[in-house]
Protein backbone atom coordinates (compact mmCIF):
# COMPACT_ATOMS: atom_id res chain seq x y z
CA UNK A 1 0.00 0.00 0.00
CA UNK A 2 1.38 3.42 -0.97
CA UNK A 3 -0.08 5.25 2.02
CA UNK A 4 2.42 5.10 4.92
CA UNK A 5 0.38 7.04 7.50
CA UNK A 6 -3.44 6.76 7.60
CA UNK A 7 -3.64 10.10 9.42
CA UNK A 8 -2.28 11.68 6.26
CA UNK A 9 -5.74 11.37 4.73
CA UNK A 10 -7.32 13.62 7.33
CA UNK A 11 -4.39 16.05 7.43
CA UNK A 12 -5.09 16.85 3.79
CA UNK A 13 -8.43 18.32 4.72
CA UNK A 14 -7.03 20.21 7.72
CA UNK A 15 -4.54 22.06 5.55
CA UNK A 16 -7.14 22.87 2.93
CA UNK A 17 -5.35 21.73 -0.22
CA UNK A 18 -8.50 20.17 -1.58
CA UNK A 19 -10.52 23.28 -0.83
CA UNK A 20 -8.00 25.38 -2.74
CA UNK A 21 -8.26 22.99 -5.67
CA UNK A 22 -12.05 22.84 -5.68
CA UNK A 23 -12.72 26.58 -5.36
CA UNK A 24 -11.74 27.73 -8.88
CA UNK A 25 -13.36 24.67 -10.45
CA UNK A 26 -16.64 25.15 -8.60
CA UNK A 27 -16.74 28.96 -8.82
CA UNK A 28 -16.14 29.35 -12.54
CA UNK A 29 -18.18 26.30 -13.50
CA UNK A 30 -20.96 27.67 -11.29
CA UNK A 31 -20.76 31.01 -13.09
CA UNK A 32 -21.34 29.19 -16.34
CA UNK A 33 -24.26 27.21 -14.92
CA UNK A 34 -25.98 30.37 -13.70
CA UNK A 35 -25.29 32.19 -16.95
CA UNK A 36 -26.77 29.31 -18.97
CA UNK A 37 -30.22 30.41 -17.83
CA UNK A 38 -29.89 33.89 -19.30
CA UNK A 39 -27.46 33.95 -22.23
CA UNK A 40 -28.49 33.25 -25.84
CA UNK A 41 -28.30 29.65 -26.99
CA UNK A 42 -25.41 30.28 -29.39
CA UNK A 43 -23.20 31.82 -26.68
CA UNK A 44 -21.45 28.53 -25.93
CA UNK A 45 -20.61 28.03 -29.59
CA UNK A 46 -19.16 31.54 -29.75
CA UNK A 47 -17.09 30.89 -26.62
CA UNK A 48 -15.87 27.57 -28.02
CA UNK A 49 -14.77 29.16 -31.27
CA UNK A 50 -13.06 31.97 -29.36
CA UNK A 51 -11.14 29.47 -27.25
CA UNK A 52 -10.15 27.51 -30.35
CA UNK A 53 -8.81 30.52 -32.25
CA UNK A 54 -7.64 32.77 -29.39
CA UNK A 55 -7.67 31.28 -25.88
CA UNK A 56 -5.90 27.95 -26.37
CA UNK A 57 -3.33 29.34 -28.85
CA UNK A 58 -2.57 32.15 -26.38
CA UNK A 59 -2.08 29.65 -23.57
CA UNK A 60 0.24 27.42 -25.61
CA UNK A 61 2.19 30.44 -26.88
CA UNK A 62 2.86 31.67 -23.33
CA UNK A 63 3.63 28.22 -21.92
CA UNK A 64 6.02 27.45 -24.77
CA UNK A 65 7.94 30.65 -24.05
CA UNK A 66 8.15 30.23 -20.29
CA UNK A 67 8.66 26.52 -19.74
CA UNK A 68 12.09 24.97 -19.25
CA UNK A 69 12.12 21.68 -21.14
CA UNK A 70 15.65 20.41 -20.58
CA UNK A 71 15.09 19.22 -16.99
CA UNK A 72 12.11 17.00 -17.81
CA UNK A 73 12.84 15.35 -21.16
CA UNK A 74 10.63 12.30 -20.57
CA UNK A 75 7.40 14.12 -19.59
CA UNK A 76 6.13 14.35 -23.19
CA UNK A 77 6.56 10.59 -23.52
CA UNK A 78 4.41 10.07 -20.42
CA UNK A 79 1.71 12.31 -21.88
CA UNK A 80 1.78 10.46 -25.20
CA UNK A 81 1.76 7.10 -23.39
CA UNK A 82 -1.37 8.22 -21.50
CA UNK A 83 -3.01 9.18 -24.81
CA UNK A 84 -2.22 5.81 -26.37
CA UNK A 85 -3.38 3.95 -23.25
CA UNK A 86 -6.64 5.92 -23.27
CA UNK A 87 -7.16 5.15 -26.94
CA UNK A 88 -6.69 1.40 -26.38
CA UNK A 89 -8.96 1.42 -23.33
CA UNK A 90 -11.61 3.25 -25.34
CA UNK A 91 -11.57 0.58 -28.04
CA UNK A 92 -12.03 -2.10 -25.37
CA UNK A 93 -14.59 -0.10 -23.39
CA UNK A 94 -16.68 0.56 -26.49
CA UNK A 95 -17.62 -3.12 -26.62
CA UNK A 96 -19.48 -2.60 -23.33
CA UNK A 97 -20.61 0.99 -23.94
CA UNK A 98 -22.15 0.88 -27.43
CA UNK A 99 -25.90 1.03 -27.76
CA UNK A 100 -28.30 -0.17 -30.46
CA UNK A 101 -28.45 3.25 -32.10
CA UNK A 102 -24.69 3.85 -31.90
CA UNK A 103 -23.07 4.87 -35.16
CA UNK A 104 -19.65 5.74 -36.48
CA UNK A 105 -19.64 9.21 -34.96
CA UNK A 106 -20.56 7.77 -31.56
CA UNK A 107 -17.46 5.57 -31.62
CA UNK A 108 -15.27 8.52 -32.57
CA UNK A 109 -16.84 10.63 -29.83
CA UNK A 110 -16.31 7.87 -27.27
CA UNK A 111 -12.63 7.61 -28.19
CA UNK A 112 -12.14 11.37 -27.93
CA UNK A 113 -14.06 11.60 -24.65
CA UNK A 114 -11.85 8.91 -23.12
CA UNK A 115 -8.59 10.11 -24.59
CA UNK A 116 -8.63 13.90 -24.24
CA UNK A 117 -8.21 15.43 -20.80
CA UNK A 118 -8.61 19.01 -19.69
CA UNK A 119 -4.91 19.39 -18.91
CA UNK A 120 -4.58 23.04 -19.85
CA UNK A 121 -7.42 24.44 -17.80
CA UNK A 122 -8.32 21.99 -15.03
CA UNK A 123 -4.93 20.26 -14.87
CA UNK A 124 -2.86 23.40 -14.33
CA UNK A 125 -5.40 24.73 -11.83
CA UNK A 126 -5.22 21.52 -9.76
CA UNK A 127 -1.45 21.17 -9.78
CA UNK A 128 -0.99 24.82 -8.84
CA UNK A 129 -3.15 24.21 -5.75
CA UNK A 130 -1.98 20.72 -4.79
CA UNK A 131 1.71 20.45 -5.75
CA UNK A 132 4.89 22.37 -5.05
CA UNK A 133 5.83 25.13 -7.48
CA UNK A 134 9.22 23.41 -7.75
CA UNK A 135 7.65 20.97 -10.18
CA UNK A 136 5.36 23.42 -11.96
CA UNK A 137 7.25 22.86 -15.21
CA UNK A 138 6.27 19.20 -15.10
CA UNK A 139 2.58 20.07 -15.26
CA UNK A 140 3.11 22.73 -17.92
CA UNK A 141 5.17 20.44 -20.14
CA UNK A 142 2.64 17.63 -19.74
CA UNK A 143 -0.15 20.01 -20.74
CA UNK A 144 1.75 21.24 -23.78
CA UNK A 145 2.57 17.72 -24.95
CA UNK A 146 -0.99 16.54 -24.37
CA UNK A 147 -2.48 19.49 -26.24
CA UNK A 148 -0.08 19.43 -29.17
CA UNK A 149 -0.03 15.65 -29.65
CA UNK A 150 -3.56 14.90 -28.49
CA UNK A 151 -6.16 17.66 -28.34
CA UNK A 152 -5.05 19.42 -31.51
CA UNK A 153 -3.04 16.66 -33.19
CA UNK A 154 -4.31 13.07 -33.13
CA UNK A 155 -7.78 14.22 -32.08
CA UNK A 156 -8.28 16.30 -35.21
CA UNK A 157 -7.44 13.26 -37.33
CA UNK A 158 -9.87 11.06 -35.35
CA UNK A 159 -12.66 13.65 -35.43
CA UNK A 160 -12.25 14.18 -39.15
CA UNK A 161 -12.26 10.43 -39.82
CA UNK A 162 -15.25 9.54 -37.63
CA UNK A 163 -17.31 12.69 -38.19
CA UNK A 164 -20.76 12.40 -39.77
CA UNK A 165 -20.27 12.78 -43.48
CA UNK A 166 -21.54 10.97 -46.55
CA UNK A 167 -18.08 11.07 -48.14
CA UNK A 168 -14.97 10.29 -46.09
CA UNK A 169 -12.20 12.87 -46.62
CA UNK A 170 -9.00 11.73 -48.34
CA UNK A 171 -5.89 11.16 -46.22
CA UNK A 172 -4.28 14.39 -47.36
CA UNK A 173 -7.32 16.34 -46.17
CA UNK A 174 -6.98 14.75 -42.71
CA UNK A 175 -3.33 15.76 -42.55
CA UNK A 176 -4.21 19.26 -43.73
CA UNK A 177 -6.78 19.57 -40.93
CA UNK A 178 -4.07 18.74 -38.39
CA UNK A 179 -1.46 21.01 -39.97
CA UNK A 180 -3.74 24.05 -39.93
CA UNK A 181 -4.73 23.88 -36.25
CA UNK A 182 -3.97 27.36 -34.79
CA UNK A 183 -2.71 25.99 -31.46
CA UNK A 184 0.11 24.10 -33.16
CA UNK A 185 1.27 27.25 -34.90
CA UNK A 186 1.00 29.25 -31.68
CA UNK A 187 3.14 26.70 -29.87
CA UNK A 188 5.76 26.76 -32.64
CA UNK A 189 5.89 30.56 -32.64
CA UNK A 190 6.21 30.63 -28.85
CA UNK A 191 9.00 28.07 -28.92
CA UNK A 192 11.07 29.78 -31.60
CA UNK A 193 10.64 33.26 -30.10
CA UNK A 194 11.95 32.22 -26.69
CA UNK A 195 15.24 34.15 -27.15
CA UNK A 196 13.32 37.33 -27.98
CA UNK A 197 12.50 39.36 -24.90
CA UNK A 198 9.20 41.21 -24.67
CA UNK A 199 8.44 44.35 -22.59
CA UNK A 200 7.38 43.56 -19.04
CA UNK A 201 3.92 44.98 -19.57
CA UNK A 202 3.34 42.60 -22.49
CA UNK A 203 4.68 39.59 -20.59
CA UNK A 204 2.43 40.42 -17.63
CA UNK A 205 -0.57 40.86 -19.90
CA UNK A 206 0.08 37.49 -21.54
CA UNK A 207 0.30 35.78 -18.15
CA UNK A 208 -2.96 37.37 -17.08
CA UNK A 209 -4.49 36.31 -20.37
CA UNK A 210 -3.68 32.67 -19.62
CA UNK A 211 -5.60 32.73 -16.33
CA UNK A 212 -8.47 34.65 -17.94
CA UNK A 213 -8.59 31.90 -20.56
CA UNK A 214 -8.77 29.25 -17.82
CA UNK A 215 -11.69 31.05 -16.13
CA UNK A 216 -13.34 31.51 -19.52
CA UNK A 217 -12.99 27.79 -20.30
CA UNK A 218 -14.30 26.60 -16.92
CA UNK A 219 -17.29 28.91 -17.35
CA UNK A 220 -17.91 27.30 -20.74
CA UNK A 221 -18.05 23.92 -19.00
CA UNK A 222 -20.83 25.19 -16.74
CA UNK A 223 -22.58 26.84 -19.67
CA UNK A 224 -22.54 23.60 -21.67
CA UNK A 225 -23.76 21.56 -18.70
CA UNK A 226 -26.59 24.00 -18.08
CA UNK A 227 -27.78 23.58 -21.67
CA UNK A 228 -28.12 19.79 -21.48
CA UNK A 229 -31.72 18.93 -22.31
CA UNK A 230 -31.51 15.13 -22.63
CA UNK A 231 -29.35 12.31 -21.31
CA UNK A 232 -29.59 9.67 -24.02
CA UNK A 233 -25.96 8.57 -23.72
CA UNK A 234 -25.72 7.80 -20.02
CA UNK A 235 -24.12 4.37 -20.35
CA UNK A 236 -21.29 5.20 -22.80
CA UNK A 237 -20.68 8.54 -21.08
CA UNK A 238 -20.37 6.89 -17.66
CA UNK A 239 -17.94 4.27 -18.98
CA UNK A 240 -15.83 6.88 -20.81
CA UNK A 241 -15.71 9.05 -17.67
CA UNK A 242 -14.69 6.07 -15.52
CA UNK A 243 -11.83 5.27 -17.87
CA UNK A 244 -10.86 8.96 -18.07
CA UNK A 245 -10.66 9.85 -14.36
CA UNK A 246 -10.30 6.37 -12.84
CA UNK A 247 -8.38 3.78 -14.83
CA UNK A 248 -5.93 5.95 -16.79
CA UNK A 249 -4.57 7.94 -13.78
CA UNK A 250 -4.37 4.73 -11.74
CA UNK A 251 -2.19 3.16 -14.43
CA UNK A 252 0.00 6.26 -14.74
CA UNK A 253 0.35 6.58 -10.94
CA UNK A 254 1.36 2.94 -10.56
CA UNK A 255 3.73 3.23 -13.50
CA UNK A 256 5.37 6.32 -11.97
CA UNK A 257 5.79 4.39 -8.71
CA UNK A 258 7.49 1.52 -10.54
CA UNK A 259 9.97 4.00 -12.01
CA UNK A 260 10.81 5.38 -8.56
CA UNK A 261 8.83 8.62 -8.55
CA UNK A 262 7.26 9.76 -5.28
CA UNK A 263 5.33 12.68 -3.80
CA UNK A 264 4.76 15.77 -5.99
CA UNK A 265 6.27 14.44 -9.26
CA UNK A 266 4.13 11.29 -9.08
CA UNK A 267 1.04 13.25 -8.01
CA UNK A 268 1.42 15.71 -10.89
CA UNK A 269 1.59 12.94 -13.48
CA UNK A 270 -1.42 11.23 -11.89
CA UNK A 271 -3.52 14.39 -11.77
CA UNK A 272 -2.63 15.49 -15.29
CA UNK A 273 -3.44 12.07 -16.75
CA UNK A 274 -6.76 11.94 -14.87
CA UNK A 275 -8.25 15.33 -15.67
CA UNK A 276 -11.90 15.33 -16.82
CA UNK A 277 -12.75 15.21 -20.50
CA UNK A 278 -11.49 18.36 -22.20
CA UNK A 279 -13.53 21.13 -23.78
CA UNK A 280 -11.69 20.58 -27.03
CA UNK A 281 -14.05 17.68 -27.74
CA UNK A 282 -16.94 20.14 -27.92
CA UNK A 283 -15.03 22.33 -30.34
CA UNK A 284 -14.29 19.28 -32.49
CA UNK A 285 -17.94 18.24 -32.23
CA UNK A 286 -19.04 21.56 -33.73
CA UNK A 287 -16.53 21.34 -36.56
CA UNK A 288 -16.91 17.65 -37.46
CA UNK A 289 -20.52 16.97 -36.41
CA UNK A 290 -19.81 14.40 -33.70
CA UNK A 291 -22.12 13.00 -31.00
CA UNK A 292 -22.55 16.13 -28.85
CA UNK A 293 -24.84 14.47 -26.29
CA UNK A 294 -22.29 11.76 -25.52
CA UNK A 295 -19.45 14.28 -25.25
CA UNK A 296 -21.31 16.73 -23.02
CA UNK A 297 -22.54 13.90 -20.79
CA UNK A 298 -18.99 12.56 -20.44
CA UNK A 299 -17.71 15.99 -19.45
CA UNK A 300 -20.39 16.15 -16.75
CA UNK A 301 -19.68 12.66 -15.40
CA UNK A 302 -15.91 13.11 -15.49
CA UNK A 303 -16.12 16.41 -13.58
CA UNK A 304 -18.24 14.73 -10.91
CA UNK A 305 -15.87 11.76 -10.89
CA UNK A 306 -12.89 14.07 -10.42
CA UNK A 307 -14.40 15.49 -7.23
CA UNK A 308 -14.51 12.01 -5.72
CA UNK A 309 -11.19 10.81 -7.11
CA UNK A 310 -9.04 13.77 -6.03
CA UNK A 311 -8.73 12.70 -2.36
CA UNK A 312 -7.84 9.17 -3.45
CA UNK A 313 -5.07 10.29 -5.77
CA UNK A 314 -3.67 12.68 -3.17
CA UNK A 315 -3.59 10.01 -0.47
CA UNK A 316 -2.12 7.21 -2.53
CA UNK A 317 0.15 9.12 -4.91
CA UNK A 318 0.81 12.44 -3.16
Amino acid sequence: MLLSDPDQFWSIFHFGELINAYIPLMVWTGVGLVASRFVPINTSKFMGITLYWVGVPLQLFVLARHTEFSDTPYIPYVAIAALILSWLLALVGWQFAKQEDSDRSSLGSFILATMLGNTGFVGLTLTTSLASSTYADWAVLYSIASNVAGNYGIAVFIASYFGKSEVKPPWWKLLLDVATVPSLWAFAIGWYTRPIGLPDVIESSLDIGVWVTIAFALSLVGLRLGKIEKWDSLKPAAIAAFLRVGIVPLAIGLGATMFGLRHDPRLILTLMSGTPTGLSVLILAEVYNLDRDLLISTIAFSFIGLIFMLPIWIVFFG
